[in-house]
């Protein structure tokens, strides 16, 4: 389940997404987020892309099949308002802000943005032992601050995308460092990602 790319390797180039398309000024963060996993540049996701997206970046069969089940059925349809449901799940990128949940950080405001204050505020608040890196204990803490009263949904996916980042991207001491998941909010360490990972495919 963990990355092959050691943490410093990753780092490299982190923050530098979307040079490679034009389209990219024009998207919000957290489309550039999604972006990646929009594998044609339809500006559609499917379920299969996004599996191709987590192999891409490392992750194991089990993860990145679990992972395009739960992530299309949760958020296709808040994607696609007014249109009827679709067997393919398909999640629009346009649209990827209707499908914010609750109990979440705050990093994305309502239209996609990034906050940059609430993203410092993370590591203010919680990177006790070190400053610019969580710990395990640190992150669980985190969203354990962040959960809203009753929002299950919310918590669960919370912890879903945390731990899955946690588990791909952590370093040698456990430690999943700032410049990690800042490159996580742009998309741009997804591209990094798979551009280290392509010589070891080979």
């Amino acid at each position: 389940m963990a990355s092959s790319m050691p943490p410093e390797a990753i780092l490299e180039g982190v923050g530098d997404a979307g040079a490679a398309k034009p389209s990219g000024s024009e998207q919000s963060v957290l489309e550039k987020h999604v972006a990646f996993f929009d594998r044609n540049h339809d500006g559609i996701v499917y379920p299969w892309e996004t599996f191709e997206g987590f192999r891409a970046i490392g992750a194991g069969y089990l993860l990145s099949m679990t992972g395009a089940f739960l992530i299309h059925f949760a958020l296709s349809s808040k994607t696609r308002p007014g249109k009827y449901p679709s067997p393919f799940f398909p999640i629009e990128v346009k649209n990827i802000h209707l499908a914010k949940h609750c109990s979440d950080s705050g990093v994305y405001d309502s239209d996609g943005r990034f906050v940059s204050l609430k993203f410092e505020e993370i590591f203010r608040k919680f990177a006790r032992t070190h400053g610019n890196a969580l710990t395990s204990g640190e992150l669980m803490a985190m969203l354990k601050a962040n959960r809203e009263p009753q929002d299950y949904k919310g918590w669960i996916g919370s912890w879903t995308e945390w731990m899955t980042l946690y588990n791909l991207c952590k370093d040698n001491d456990g430690l999943l460092r700032k410049e990690i998941v800042k490159g996580v909010y742009d998309g741009s360490l997804f591209e990094r990602m798979e551009r280290d990972r392509k010589p070891h495919r080979k």
